[in-house]
């Protein structure tokens, strides 16, 4: 976890920021990151990151429509040297707040206008996921439950579950023994799904749905089916019934007696990370990878008990052009649709090897 001196230097960072903009990354612990901090000052513009692997220049532009005069970046573990110097030329603070285990160039990072804070780099060595961090910096019990979606979206179970039990047992039929069997075995599950479904929407509809977690008092205001929350239950459905028929077409080739299980789809919903999430829950034993094909690339999301990130890792180094990274046991990369078979391959060997 961050020190009780790095908490306090964010707290500082808010407080002082007048009009800040948070980029977060485009998931549940990057949006509910942005929502406790936001819901702490009561100011600043949130901006899903959709760009991978990193944060662009592109996004420079915000900055500008905003009008900002402190940049924060929630979640991301990889941020663009041209977006640090055009920032850096308008003379703004940048505070980077993640928790992914990367490889930091720390000269880029001594620049004096980015403050960076990761637990992984702590003296612990830790990896609480943001929405944690960001709990710890700015929450109070009220919020309790927006910091929980954060950290079981990212596989975490919190030490204050049981404090979330307490204020809404109807949410839990039964005792929790991992993230993934809170978030598909309980009704609090749902909320996590329905946000997550919800970032994939236009981004008007994204911008409605944050507005409501500004003010939002427990997590019945967005269970509830009314005309604030309509546009999030329908985003839902409509998400829903893809994910569904997808999750089953995949778990009937996870059902098979390899060690690597591979499923590709397409289609206009990138769902990868939520169908692999599912099936390394469903399938424990097994290596999970996920390929959303649009266009000639794929992003393609890994889940397993093995060490998925230093074989992703190797794997996108001997493939020109592919980007990737993630955690010890979940990973993403981005390549070319072509080089697909030589990524699979590459896993089904190292599995096969470790095993």
């Amino acid at each position: 976890m961050l020190s009780k001196e790095q908490i306090e230097e964010i707290r500082e960072h808010l407080n002082k920021s007048q009009n800040p903009v948070f980029f977060f990354d485009n998931d549940c612990d990057g949006l509910m990151a942005f929502i406790l901090l936001r819901r702490y000052i009561g100011r600043g513009k949130g901006v899903a990151i959709k760009s991978f692997p990193e944060l662009d220049e592109s996004y420079v532009r915000k900055i500008e429509e905003f009008n900002a005069d402190y940049v924060f970046i929630l979640d991301k573990p990889q941020v663009s040297k041209e977006f640090i110097d055009e920032v850096k030329q308008k003379n703004l603070p940048i505070v980077w707040i993640d928790h992914h285990d990367v490889d930091v160039n720390l000269n880029y990072l001594k620049d004096k206008n980015v403050d960076y804070y990761n637990p992984v780099f702590s003296k612990q060595k830790s990896g609480e996921p943001t929405s944690y961090i960001a709990y710890n910096i700015a929450g109070s019990k009220k919020d309790l439950w927006l910091a929980l979606i954060g950290c079981v979206a990212d596989n975490f179970l919190p030490e204050f579950l049981g404090e979330v039990i307490k204020q809404y047992p109807e949410l839990f039929s039964k005792s929790i023994n991992s993230a993934f069997e809170l978030l598909y075995e309980t009704e609090f599950g749902k909320l996590v799904m329905m946000f997550s479904f919800a970032l994939k929407d236009k981004t008007s509809n994204v911008v409605s749905m944050i507005n409501i977690l500004f003010t939002a008092n427990s997590p019945f205001d967005i269970l509830k089916e009314d005309d604030k929350n309509f546009k999030i239950s329908k985003r839902y459905q409509q998400v829903s019934s893809v994910y569904s028929k997808l999750l089953e077409k995949a778990k009937m080739v996870a059902r098979s007696p390899r060690k690597v299980i591979f499923f590709q789809y397409g289609g206009e919903l990138s769902l990868s990370a939520d169908l692999a999430n599912e099936l390394s829950y469903r399938f424990p034993g097994k290596v999970i990878i996920v390929a959303y094909i649009k266009g000639a690339i794929a992003n393609v999301s890994v889940r397993g008990k093995v060490n998925v990130r230093e074989i992703t890792l190797k794997a996108i180094n001997q493939i020109e052009g592919s980007t990737g990274g993630g955690h010890e046991h979940a990973t993403g990369a981005k390549l070319k649709v072509e080089d697909l078979p030589r990524f699979k391959e590459f896993f089904e060997k190292e599995v096969e090897r470790r095993s």
